[in-house]
């Protein structure tokens, strides 16, 4: 049985691998001078607006290939469920081989257990690879990344780690559940496509921002919190401040909201929104004549003073881990539950 499921799945077996290869192979000649970049500019910056800039120029360096690499691992599951998971039984289903082989010394259980184990072990370990291999390349990139691009961050979280591994198993037995329960091999696929894309917008949408409780906190104003800061000149208007959605100090944090509060407490603005600031420019720090190149610090000084801060709710990076394993523990829950239905429509329902 071993080596009728192995007959079946090589000419595809053959082509993932193949791909992987090659991904390896790229990976393995750009890396080492990735690294060497990342570690030489380190080394010439100093703490200060210096190592900014470089992180901000090296990783928009690598923006493309950093976003190709990981949308390769995000896209790896849904092809493994729709073109290995969703075929697997059906197209015996719809030929009726299913009964030649049951014909034999072959029971329905041993049948569906041999093709799960060894199609679905190809499919993790093909998929672990990728992640592993992506992660490494990724590594540099991944210390130097602006919000929005860093490892909590939905779309790069999904494509680290052991979480690619639950996708993996997933998407594969949720493909072969579909199949039997459809037994129509492209109706199969379009539904395996459709589910499995709405569990992974559910997951960092609904589920994961709650795996732990998030971390609520007030902050200061500042370069890591403000996108942008300026007043106009003809003395008439006010500071123009527009929030970002990093918080300070925790660098790498996928912040959940950020809100821009006015010293009452009062919501004013959120992030990517521009807010007025009720801070006298007719004299003060804030005035066109203090406001130049080094008058905008004591100009953020003097806000941070009046009382704006602003209000985030963020999951520190601090728990990638934890997130990474409590996610790969659900979707394992899920590809259990998937296998024993199968089993049991194979058993009452398939004939």
């Amino acid at each position: 049985m071993i080596w009728l499921t192995w007959r079946q799945f090589r000419g595809s077996a053959a082509m993932v691998a193949a791909a992987l290869a090659a991904l390896a192979a790229v990976l393995a000649v750009t890396g080492p001078g990735l690294a060497s970049g990342y570690a030489g500019g380190l080394a010439e910056c100093t703490p200060d607006d210096t190592c900014a800039r470089f992180f901000d120029r090296f990783f928009d360096a690598y923006h493309t290939p950093f976003m190709a690499v990981g949308l390769v691992v995000l896209v790896l599951p849904a092809l493994i469920g729709l073109f290995w998971g969703a075929p697997l039984i059906t197209r015996e289903l719809e030929a009726g081989t299913h009964l030649l082989v049951w014909s034999q010394t072959v029971t329905r259980r041993r049948w569906l257990a041999t093709k799960l184990a060894l199609t679905g072990a190809a499919a993790t370990t093909a998929t672990g690879l990728c992640a592993l291999v992506v992660t490494w390349w990724s590594d540099p990139l991944d210390k130097s990344a602006p919000a929005g691009y860093a490892l909590m961050d939905p779309l790069v979280f999904g494509a680290r780690g052991v979480a690619p591994l639950g996708y993996a198993a997933f998407a594969f037995v949720l493909g072969v559940t579909v199949g039997m329960l459809v037994r129509r091999t492209l109706p199969a696929m379009a539904l395996t496509l459709a589910v499995f894309a709405a569990v992974q917008l559910a997951m960092p949408l609904l589920v994961r921002p709650h795996l732990m409780p998030p971390v609520t906190a007030t902050f200061e104003l500042g370069d890591a919190n403000v996108q942008s800061f300026g007043v106009q000149r003809d003395g008439g208007e006010r500071p123009q401040v527009l929030l970002d959605s990093a918080v300070p100090g925790h660098m790498g944090s996928w912040v959940l909201s950020s809100h821009l509060l006015d010293p009452s407490g009062r919501v004013i603005a959120g992030a990517g929104e521009s807010a007025t600031i009720a801070v006298s420019t007719t004299s003060g720090p804030c005035s066109p004549q203090q406001v130049g190149p080094q008058g905008m610090a004591a100009c953020m000084a003097e806000i941070n003073r009046l009382g704006y801060r602003q209000l985030a709710t963020y999951q520190p990076l601090a728990r990638f881990w934890p997130f990474q394993w409590i996610e790969t523990g659900l979707y394992a829950l899920l590809t259990l539950g998937l296998t024993v239905l199968s089993f049991w429509w194979l058993r009452r329902r398939v004939s």
